[in-house]
């Protein structure tokens, strides 16, 4: 006679030990996103001028760091530097070795060491060298500039990075500042944007599908039931089974407006008993204080409705991304249906175990049929357009039917930079932010100065110091010039005041960076890359100020 056995239980894999507090995060969608995710960090474009002792590039490195960690597939470091005595002083990714060694090399080798799992490659030449192959950029998903950087070199690089839909994300930490900034794609879809989990809940208690209204039947009497069967009844029940009551007694009507769900409320709150000698009535508590957040007709968020308005979902090809065919078959159901697909969650009750699993059971079939639904329209719609790519998996389809309330599209825009052509915008929305007290916006006007003296200074060959006042002048009057360009009036000593006093500091730093400023900004841009690369939560849109001196952030629609 065979002996049994109980069956071994798996426990969690190596990846899935490793990985565990991010996979609870963006779970393993976006996990494996960021594993197939190949990032590009351009970390120096040249020497700021001479006698500089200020040594850029720590702030991509860290940010590299806090990438390579949580596992990303690969990355590429582009920088022409060689080691000097100042980076030992601020990069933690050197050591005494790394001494007149090429700064690429000698970085990768050392980020390689955090995690086996991802692979580094670099590269010793300037990124101009790379640019004329048309391949290089495209093998990335991602790149980050380390900044300052000349004009000459930012600007192709930014516009194609744009022609590709790659993302970029530019980044100066000078001194006790840091500014970063994003440029998407000019439509950036995001399916898992992770909202609040009380805004997601969706329980159809004004239109309840058969099955649901089914159920409410089965309840019986409620004055008949035992005190323990009263106090367990699932509180969404209750109040199908409470609406039904008004109804009957509103000539067919539900609560429309507070007065009349403040009234509802109170109905509710009076068919609880209060000597329930089974533990109280918790699920009447719950029952009353879901009254105004649940008895809502459903409406179509704006920012849904702009989606489901939008060209790209509207005029399909064989080559529009997944996003919008999902977006398009969900934009149907809504028409036929009224309603977003079912997201089957059911917030957590008072129930007895068997009621509450029935429950679950409930909404998760419902949301079953609107998966299948919709994904037996985007399977027409693939057949119409007879596309030559594979059919868009059916998790994928899944995920945006649960998230259908809160995807949204992130319109990118370029890196904001002042220009000194006529043809540029100059950013009107910062005169009105430069009246604001405390805004942080001299810290940006600061940093787009800098970039302006070393713009000079690597175009020209020029010999002299980064810290030459008269550059720093010329460029100041020149920006303040183009400031007022649109709107004419002067820029009052206060404004012009704080600007000097942020250049003071980019000045004193000679353009070089601080370690745990740059440490700090690492981590706040690798949170924004972790978004753009697992397409998750809502990143940065478009700009983030650091005063590390007064340590206060400000982000800005530049």
């Amino acid at each position: 006679m065979a002996q049994s056995f109980p069956a071994v239980v798996a426990g969690p894999s190596s990846k899935e030990r490793k990985y565990d507090r991010q996979l609870r995060l963006w779970a393993a969608s976006g996990q494996q996103a960021l594993e197939d995710a190949r990032v590009l960090l351009v970390n120096s474009d040249g020497p700021l001028g001479a006698g500089n002792t200020g040594v850029p590039g720590v702030a991509g490195v860290e940010t590299l760091k806090n990438l390579v960690l949580p596992g990303i597939g690969s990355f590429t470091i582009v920088d022409p530097a060689t080691v000097t005595e100042a980076d030992l002083g601020v990069n933690f990714f050197l050591d005494q070795d790394s001494l007149g060694k090429s700064r690429a090399e000698e970085t990768c080798r050392l980020l390689r060491e955090l995690n086996p799992d991802v692979q580094g490659y670099h590269s010793s030449k300037p990124i101009t060298d790379h640019l004329a192959d048309p391949e290089f950029i495209s093998r990335h998903k991602l790149v980050i500039i380390s900044g300052p950087t000349k004009r000459s070199t930012l600007e192709p690089l930014c516009q194609q990075a744009r022609d590709l839909g790659i993302p970029v994300l530019y980044i100066h930490s000078v001194g006790f500042f840091a500014t970063f900034s994003l440029q998407l794609p000019a439509e950036f879809p995001i399916v898992e944007t992770h909202p609040d989990p009380e805004t997601t809940q969706d329980l159809r208690l004004l239109n309840p599908w058969p099955e649901l209204a089914a159920a409410v039947a089965t309840l019986g009497d409620l004055d008949q039931m035992d005190d323990h069967q009263h106090g367990h009844v699932p509180y969404i029940l209750l109040l199908l089974r409470f609406l039904e009551q008004w109804k009957s007694s509103h000539q067919g009507t539900v609560p429309s407006n507070y007065k009349e769900k403040t009234e509802f409320r109170e109905f509710v709150r009076s068919q609880a008993r209060t000597s329930n000698a089974e533990g109280g009535e918790e699920n009447f508590d719950e029952a009353v204080a879901a009254v105004l957040k649940t008895i809502a007709p459903f409406s179509l968020r704006s920012s849904v409705r702009e989606i489901f308005e939008m060209d790209s979902c509207k005029q399909l090809t064989a080559t529009t991304p997944d996003f919008w065919i999902i977006a398009s078959a969900i934009n149907t159901f809504h028409t036929t249906q009224g309603v977003l697909p079912l997201p089957g969650s059911v917030p957590d009750m008072k129930a007895q175990t068997a009621d509450y699993v029935a429950l679950q059971n409930l909404y998760k079939s419902k949301a079953r049929k609107d998966v299948d639904e919709v994904t037996a329209t985007v399977r027409q719609i693939e057949a119409q357009l007879a596309r030559s790519t594979p059919s868009i998996p059916e998790r994928d389809i899944e995920a945006f039917c649960k998230n259908a309330a809160h995807i949204k599209v992130v319109r990118g825009r370029p890196i904001p930079r002042i220009s000194y052509d006529s043809d540029r915008p100059t950013f009107k929305g910062l005169r009105s932010q430069l009246g604001m007290p405390d805004t942080l916006v001299p810290v940006f006007i600061a940093c787009q100065i800098l970039d302006a003296v070393v713009d000079e200074i690597q175009s020209e060959g020029s010999q002299v110091s980064v810290d030459e006042e008269g550059l720093w002048k010329s460029h100041t009057e020149r920006i303040l010039a183009l400031l007022q360009r649109d709107d004419p009036t002067p820029i009052d000593e206060e404004v012009r005041g704080s600007i000097e006093e942020a250049i003071q500091e980019l000045r004193r730093a000679e353009g070089g960076e601080l370690h745990n400023i740059s440490a700090l900004t690492g981590g706040l841009v690798a949170q924004e890359a972790l978004k753009v690369l697992t397409r998750q939560y809502g990143p940065l849109d478009n700009t983030c100020v650091f005063d590390g001196a007064r340590s206060r952030s400000e982000m800005y629609r530049l």
